[in-house]
């Protein structure tokens, strides 16, 4: 948001301060600045020069050769802009003057000499209009710099309007200049408006207010004989200045407003708006907004209507083709309102017009400020055009008035919260600056405060102590050691444990974590054809389908891979949540801790999404308890439908199960996505946080050269590795350094009811390099051993 110090200074003196410095400490104290722009010093020797004769030139159709009188001298200039006549009072840049970027010289055009430039708003700033000169009234005498009677030097900064969204307050120029009054400690003027007390006789506009929860105040008033159609020069340097374009006066009036108080509003031609009603249609229909576009309007969006029901304007954002000011318009029906923010705010998302006056109704403007506003936009327009008459007394709906906040506190509560000592009078005369109605008892403070800040701002006393402490200037707090008792935090093991869970499956595998509901979603768990068991329930649940707490996380995490896979073709995602396993003896829910993994893959195979899990659970069991799991193709759970019946296995550590891992079951997978291929794993994080760390053991490397030496062993079909591995360890040999395994080999048609297992072995010596006679003696007493057990070689 843009906001002009020339406007500013309307409104609190602003004599003798550096402008730039000020700036600095609103940022300091109230919002943040992004920019400060320097406007009209780019404008300089520019006059009011008087054209007193227009000539065809000769060699052109569109040029025009001027004399004009520039109150020092009359000059030869060569203009092409259309409609030049003798007699008119035009901005005229003198030769060394400037324009923006162009510098003033005396310049041959077309053949003839041309000493200064005729001046469109547009090149001296004033407006966007470009399509002709600007034409000056005749109460200057030509030669006049024009900056004599035009604010054309000014300094703007911008606002960033983040840092507004709880302050409504700020979104005019009055706001701002409360504060700035308030930073200078000088005073803020009053308004200068109409008092439409005066008209209290006139007859009012008919006004109703069909829907009242989306409407809190409706002001209308009408005027006619208005014959003025553009704007004094004053309003649209103003308007050009703080990023609006000027179009004609009274829709100028109604954006200078909107821009100084913060309050929208919106003329309608009186002759085609008599009366309004405000209300929601039953049904959808089409509706043409001032931008020329055709939108389609819900029945959740309110609309400004006559009292016929023709839709008028869509309320708090935009108005109508229908009933537009154009150029024949002679009297206007002007309306000041306050609807509900969050009203406004969704009818503009739907429509996808997020406008000037919506961005400040979705901040909960004040109510009171619609009647302000009206009076002051008469002020203006009895100002611009004399001869207006109000036609009507002021029509105002109040619907809904919020209540009044008072906040009592005392200067202890103050000085505990700043750390510092502030005095009465200070905050006396801080919080009375801002607005706020201050009663005061010695050190006791009853505080009122004001409608423009209780919308949504100030509510309890902490939001009392921000008011005074930026004000008072955060940077003028001296820096001091607090003294306080410190007691050492208490470690929590468990806890740093479930961080480096969550940081290596985010960092290593690239996962997401996510946080479901503590409920089973019934309908979605249906829509998927998931089974599961019952479990405690919630009495009187809100939804009768959401009323079992789960006892496992993987259907939940299922579910947010059904909704995503469209859009999603490869993801991971884990959650580390509690869960209830019905009653304990004392009746309370048996709670525990789990952690729920799934991954989802068009590109990887079933297979390779399997051991894809079973990898990061090593991953995690070797990051947090040093070791690596052992695992069991049993039957793991009846009621889990979703667990795939063969690709499946339990997780144990130290014969302790801590969870399970498994594929989707296919019938699962088909409603999901049938080349979605999924695996899973739940793993009980309070089994495998009370399982104790094992020992690392290091040794030195050897400098010797070792062998690897690879046996694959014939065994039974069912036979695990781990069994195998118990067998091998019953060879004792120094020089045995490890061994693991490489490959294991199925096929029933070569190996009839056995698989061979592949096995590494290094041999080494810490003290020589082994001779091929002693490694061949080891490895027979290695084979023999086996051979015992029943395990033969391949």
């Amino acid at each position: 948001m843009l906001i002009s110090m020339n406007w500013i200074s309307e409104f609190t003196d602003l004599s003798g301060i550096d402008l730039k410095d000020l700036i600095n400490r609103f940022t300091l104290s109230t919002a943040e600045v992004e920019d400060i722009y320097e406007k009209g010093k780019d404008i300089k020797n520019v006059v009011v020069g008087e054209i007193l004769s227009v000539k065809e030139h000769p060699g052109s159709k569109k040029l025009h050769l001027l004399k004009v009188n520039t109150g020092d001298e009359i000059v030869d200039c060569v203009c092409g802009a259309p409609g030049v006549m003798e007699g008119m009072y035009v901005p005229f840049a003198k030769t060394g003057g400037q324009v923006g970027d162009l510098a003033i010289k005396e310049v041959i055009l077309a053949g003839e000499r041309s000493c200064g430039m005729c001046c469109s708003e547009k090149e001296i700033g004033v407006s966007e209009d470009n399509t002709g000169l600007m034409v000056l009234d005749k109460s200057h005498a030509p030669g006049t710099d024009i900056r004599e009677f035009m604010e054309l030097e000014d300094v703007v900064f911008e606002v960033d309007n983040k840092s507004l969204t709880n302050r409504p307050d700020l979104w005019g120029h009055y706001g701002i200049a409360r504060e700035i009054a308030c930073l200078t400690k000088r005073p803020l003027k009053p308004l200068e408006v109409l008092d439409t007390k005066q008209f209290a006789d006139f007859p009012k506009v008919p006004v109703t207010v069909e829907n009242t929860e989306k409407t809190y105040r409706y002001s209308t008033i009408t005027a006619s004989n208005i014959t003025r159609k553009l704007s004094p020069v004053g309003i649209k340097i103003r308007l050009t200045y703080c990023g609006m374009r000027p179009i004609d006066l009274l829709t100028d009036l109604t954006n200078y407003i909107m821009l100084e108080l913060g309050q929208p509003m919106h003329a309608f031609d009186n002759a085609i708006i008599k009366d309004i009603r405000v209300k929601t249609f039953d049904k959808s229909f089409e509706f043409r907004t001032l931008d020329e576009v055709n939108r389609t309007i819900d029945k959740d969006t309110l609309m400004i209507c006559s009292a016929d029901g023709k839709p008028a304007a869509i309320a708090g954002i935009m108005g109508g083709q229908l009933s537009c000011i154009n150029e024949n318009t002679t009297g206007l029906l002007l309306e000041s309102a306050n609807f509900d923010s969050v009203s406004v705010r969704k009818s503009a998302v739907r429509l996808g017009m997020r406008t000037d006056a919506s961005a400040r109704y979705e901040k909960t403007l004040d109510p009171e400020m619609t009647v302000p506003a009206i009076e002051r936009f008469l002020k203006l327009l009895t100002e611009a055009d004399k001869g207006i008459q109000i036609t009507s007394s002021l029509t105002d709906v109040y619907v809904k008035k919020y209540a009044i906040v008072n906040i009592d506190f005392d200067k202890a509560f103050v000085d505990k919260y700043t750390g510092i000592s502030i005095s009465t009078d200070h905050i006396t005369e801080t919080l009375t600056a801002l607005g706020f109605i201050v009663a005061r008892d010695g050190d006791n403070f009853s505080v009122t405060v004001p409608s423009y800040r209780a919308t949504k701002d100030v509510t309890i006393k902490a939001d009392i102590i921000e008011e005074i402490t930026r004000i008072y200037g955060y940077d003028n707090i001296e820096i001091k050691s607090n003294k306080s008792l410190l007691s050492p935090v208490h470690h929590n093991s468990s806890r740093e444990d479930e961080y480096r869970i969550k940081q290596l499956l985010a960092d290593r595998f690239g996962m997401n974590e996510v946080h479901t509901y503590i409920w089973y979603d019934s309908k979605s768990n249906k829509e998927l054809g998931i089974n599961t068991p019952p479990n405690v329930r919630i009495i009187n649940s809100v939804t009768a389908e959401n009323d079992t707490i789960k006892a496992t996380l993987i259907p939940s995490l299922l579910n947010i891979v059904n909704r995503n896979a469209a859009l999603i073709p490869e993801m991971g995602i884990f959650e580390i949540g509690r869960v209830t396993e019905g009653f304990k003896e004392d009746g309370l829910c048996r709670e525990r801790k789990k952690l729920g993994i799934v991954i989802a893959s068009r590109d990887m195979t079933e297979k390779q999404t399997f051991f894809q899990i079973k990898e990061i659970i090593e991953n995690i069991t070797y990051a947090i308890r040093n070791c690596l799991p052992a695992y069991q193709n049993t039957e793991i759970s009846k009621n889990c439908n979703y667990i795939h019946p063969v690709n499946s296995a339990v997780i144990r550590i130290h014969e302790r199960v801590i969870g399970y891992f498994s594929g989707i079951h296919p019938k699962v997978r088909e409603r999901i996505d049938k080349k979605l291929n999924l695996a899973f794993a739940e793993i009980d994080m309070d089994d495998l946080l009370e399982l104790g760390k094992e020992t690392i053991k290091y040794r030195e490397i050897s400098k010797y050269p070792g062998i690897y030496i690879d046996y694959s062993f014939l065994v039974d079909k069912e036979k695990r590795y781990e069994e195998l591995q118990r067998d091998i360890s019953a060879f004792r040999c120094e020089y045995l350094k490890s061994y693991g395994v490489v490959d294991v080999f199925e096929d029933d048609t070569l190996l009839k009811g056995n698989k061979s297992i592949t096995v590494r072995f290094e041999f080494g010596s810490d003290e020589r390099t082994l001779e091929s006679k002693e490694i061949n003696e080891m490895t027979e007493v290695l084979l023999s051993i086996l051979k015992e057990k029943g395990i033969h070689l391949r």
